[in-house]
């Protein structure tokens, strides 16, 4: 067993590709980019696999939402644990089945991941996050007043649920993760964002109905791991500047102090590649030693340090 560990957050895309995906589709989509992974499998990196959970809680909500006057309502932060589980069980039981048949001998473990944020972050306080379906406006206005939800217009087409998207602050099961990783199990957690929780003043545990940003989960975990790498993977093979016009062009690499300021110019849109910067900036910061972002395609490159987009001090 190597002694390098990678933390690798897996973008939506790895499991589904629209929201309409089948349960079945969803498997097949997980088998095909699990392959994508097999230099990492082969090269016995101690590995920590995150994933998003988007279109798949986006399902579970709206089932909330047609099933409101038959069964009681579903916290957020509960069909985020949801998910983790489902998505989990996807992604292990592809992966045991991808190591059976190449001979790779790997355990391989979901963890439920609970993360610690704080209960007056005031993305708590002033949700933003678009989550659910569309509604009309008197709908809107009925869930606002049955069930205190806050619901806002988005871009004219029509009303939808928003929730919080607070900062992590820390894993909660990071030592159980730690000793997973170093036996060589190949860990699935921080599903979703992980499920977002806070410390009462007895300190018990509590939920937060919110979601938190995978990415950033991504790169605290690692942090918190110890990790020396962390890589993402998302829908383009590298990270560009002037993306969409004739001036556009692909980065190699990026220096701490470059990508700040090429995110204060506003290079890195905050609903697309923002969030991926902010959060290779977080891990860097953070003790990291380097993160990639780049596409499934680019793993085996990235593996080497020959493709993708590298964030360095």
């Amino acid at each position: 067993m190597s002694e390098r560990t990678l933390v690798i957050a897996l973008g939506g895309n790895a499991i589904s590709t629209r929201s309409s995906d089948t349960i079945y589709d969803e498997f097949a989509n997980t088998r095909a980019s699990l392959q994508a992974l097999k230099p990492l499998f082969e090269a016995g990196v101690r590995l920590v696999i995150t994933h998003g959970n988007g279109p798949q809680v986006g399902k579970l909500l709206r089932r909330v939402e047609l099933s409101l006057s038959v069964v009681p309502e579903t916290p957020l932060g509960v069909l985020v644990a949801d998910t983790q589980g489902s998505i989990g069980y996807m992604i292990e039981q592809s992966l045991q089945n991808y190591l059976h048949d190449h001979q790779l001998e790997r355990p391989v473990a979901t963890l439920l991941t609970q993360v610690l944020v704080d209960p007056k972050d005031p993305a708590l306080l002033e949700p933003t996050k678009y989550v659910g379906q569309f509604f009309t406006v008197a709908e809107a206005m009925q869930f606002r007043q049955e069930y205190g939800w806050t619901l806002r217009e988005d871009s004219g087409r029509g009303w939808r649920r928003v929730v919080g998207s607070p900062r992590p602050l820390e894993i909660v099961n990071i030592r159980v993760l730690k000793q997973l990783v170093d036996a060589g199990v190949i860990v699935i957690a921080g599903g979703g964002g992980g499920i977002p929780c806070y410390l009462d003043e007895k300190g018990h545990l509590e939920g937060v109905d919110a979601v938190i940003d995978k990415d950033r989960c991504s790169a605290l975990l690692a942090n918190q791991l110890g990790a020396r790498e962390l890589m993402i993977l998302t829908g383009v093979r590298r990270v560009s500047v002037d993306y969409g016009q004739p001036t556009q062009r692909e980065l190699d690499t990026l220096s701490v102090a470059e990508a700040r300021r090429r995110l204060a110019e506003g290079q890195f849109p905050a609903g697309s590649m923002g969030p991926k910067i902010e959060s290779a900036l977080q891990f860097i910061e953070g003790g990291g030693e380097r993160c990639v972002i780049t596409d499934f395609s680019g793993v085996e490159d990235a593996l080497h340090g020959r493709g993708g987009t590298f964030i360095t001090r």
